[in-house]
């Protein structure tokens, strides 16, 4: 038996996305087809896009969701060019798309993709191997400032200069070629909370390889652009960077007024797109924690597609 995926928040998701049984609804991160198979059995006559970077989780998505047939298409590609995907598929719009950001857990336990430092692996960290970058190759051709940049920007560490050098050194003295030179390297500073300090670089290195941010922003603005009104937005993010966007993405697009608020009407012209449905951002229940742990950052937002000239 391979490994199980657990979707997480499966019912705020499905709750938030589901608003027509017959809807077309596309699954930005489609990986273990978790969400996608709940989505499709709450939307008995509806159809589903899921669309995937790495061509190897659209395999294992594929055989979980072989039993919906004809209802589902699989589609490799970066969800930054999500419209671009949607008008090749000959879709139009479509009722709901969720963004499930970060890592599958089955990324996080293949050690030759070099995304944990719990195991060994090639310094990679890339969603799509066939194309671009990988860990070793941005940290090879950064400076200690670049890469003391990465780390600080992408990973919220303040001792990102130490690090850096300590990374640069390794790699100076042909130390650095996988996941555990990396651990080493790091550790080799002293940092007071190891894991913590681990877990930002690699997220930092992760996230500069596979350009995360500037894609969720493009993705955000594609969602918004093929959806019909009334159709959702969800997003399940998993450290702060990506939620900031997300929230503000979302208040932009609900109160995108950049008028000085002493005029007594607007003048800029800039209209709502979005009604935001999540005044605060949700977190999992205990309980799923504590049977998936790998759910406890996650924060959950949703919004709906406003009609032209509807107001929030």
């Amino acid at each position: 038996m391979g490994p199980v995926h657990h979707p997480v928040m499966a019912a705020r998701v499905v709750e938030f996305l589901v608003t027509r049984t017959d809807g077309f609804y596309v699954d930005c991160t489609v990986g273990g087809g978790g969400h996608a198979r709940q989505v499709l059995l709450n939307a008995p006559s509806g159809r589903l896009l899921g669309i995937d970077l790495d061509e190897e989780t659209l395999v294992t998505a594929q055989a979980a969701l072989d039993t919906f047939g004809s209802r589902v298409t699989l589609r490799q590609g970066n969800f930054g060019s999500l419209k671009e995907i949607v008008a090749e598929e000959g879709i139009g719009q479509v009722d709901g798309v969720l963004f499930d950001l970060g890592y599958s857990s089955l990324q996080l336990d293949a050690p030759e993709r070099g995304l944990s430092f719990s195991s060994d692996g090639p310094l990679d960290m890339r969603f799509d191997r066939a194309v671009g970058a990988s860990a070793l190759d941005v940290i090879s051709r950064s400076s200690e400032r670049d890469l003391a940049a990465i780390i600080k920007r992408f990973g919220e560490e303040r001792r990102a200069h130490p690090i850096a050098r300590s990374i640069l050194q390794a790699k100076h003295d042909g130390l650095l070629e996988t996941t555990s030179d990396l651990k080493r390297a790091v550790l080799k500073t002293k940092p007071g909370r190891k894991t913590k300090t681990l877990a930002r670089v690699f997220q930092a290195l992760r996230i500069a390889v596979n350009d995360e941010l500037d894609n969720l922003r493009r993705g955000l603005e594609g969602a918004v652009d093929v959806l019909r009104p009334g159709g959702r937005i969800v997003v399940l993010s998993y450290h702060s960077l990506e939620d900031r966007i997300v929230k503000r993405f979302f208040v932009g697009s609900e109160r995108p007024c950049t008028c000085p608020k002493d005029l007594p009407h607007c003048v800029c012209g800039r209209k709502p797109t979005l009604r935001i449905l999540t005044k605060r951002v949700e977190r999992p229940e205990d309980a799923e924690v504590h049977g998936n742990p790998r759910a406890r950052s996650a924060k959950l937002r949703a919004a709906e597609r406003l009609a032209e000239g509807e107001q929030p």
